[in-house]
């Protein structure tokens, strides 16, 4: 497949129908990016998302359905980036999250989390290494708060996140000098869709804050755009974009 666009570089962002990944999408489509959006079961929004941005250039935006925990759904997306030729940017930042209480984890529960959250980034770094590095690319992951402080009755994703900063180490180690590898850790910056009314544990979230606000999606969105392009002396870290949270920890 040819690229059906007369932007030269590629931008593949992972669950990119919503909020973050949405925001992220349209700051590489201002910055002159063939967009690339990946999404499992948001297919509405996708769509939307698309739609919106080759309404503002024509054939500037693509979009793939697959599911990260699964291997063939990483060879999908793969193949089709791959027909593209090029790839300049990864932005890993499909997740899944809810709470797991220990004593009812179970199987099902470890793979989904696992998968999006660390196997998925993990395989689809490593069959497009060979275009990132081609082009001299660079991946972002986005991480969490919570991969350096553990989130009660989340264990699994607690674990999972944590994996992730751990694989922008080593995938940083393995893929230089060619291609940077970083992450962003958000703090608060939506609520889950689960806790959009629970009041009271979103003003024990923001008590903790030091700028005493919930952050915005393009703060993250701002981040990957440096991490990925401005920073070029810069692999191997993962940012926190959290108001000041860490810094008590």
């Amino acid at each position: 497949m040819a690229k059906p666009n007369k932007r030269e570089k590629i931008v593949l962002i992972t669950g990119a129908a919503r909020r973050i990944g949405a925001n992220i999408a349209h700051l590489f489509h201002q910055a002159n990016y063939l967009v690339v959006i990946h999404y499992n079961q948001s297919a509405v929004d996708a769509d939307k998302l698309c739609e919106s941005l080759n309404q503002k250039d024509a054939d500037s935006c693509l979009m793939v359905q697959a599911n990260l925990s699964s291997s063939d759904g990483i060879e999908k997306i793969a193949k089709l980036v791959t027909s593209l030729g090029r790839l300049d940017v990864l932005v890993n930042n499909a997740s899944s999250f809810y709470p797991t209480p220990l004593e009812d984890c179970d199987q099902a529960q470890w793979d989904d989390l696992v998968g999006s959250n660390l196997r998925g980034p993990f395989f689809l770094t490593q069959q497009l290494s060979s275009l990132l590095k081609k082009y001299s690319g660079s991946v972002v992951n986005i991480s969490d708060m919570h991969a350096r402080q553990a989130l009660a009755n989340h264990p699994i994703y607690t674990i999972a996140k944590a994996g992730n900063i751990a694989m922008t180490k080593t995938l940083a180690l393995e893929l230089a000098p060619e291609v940077r590898v970083n992450s962003v850790a958000p703090g608060a910056i939506l609520w889950p869709e689960h806790e959009e009314d629970d009041i009271e544990k979103q003003q024990a979230v923001l008590s903790n804050v030091p700028m005493g606000r919930l952050g915005r999606e393009s703060d993250i969105a701002d981040a990957v755009f440096f991490l990925a392009i401005d920073a070029s002396y810069v692999t191997g870290q993962t940012i926190a974009v959290d108001g000041g949270s860490s810094t008590s920890l």
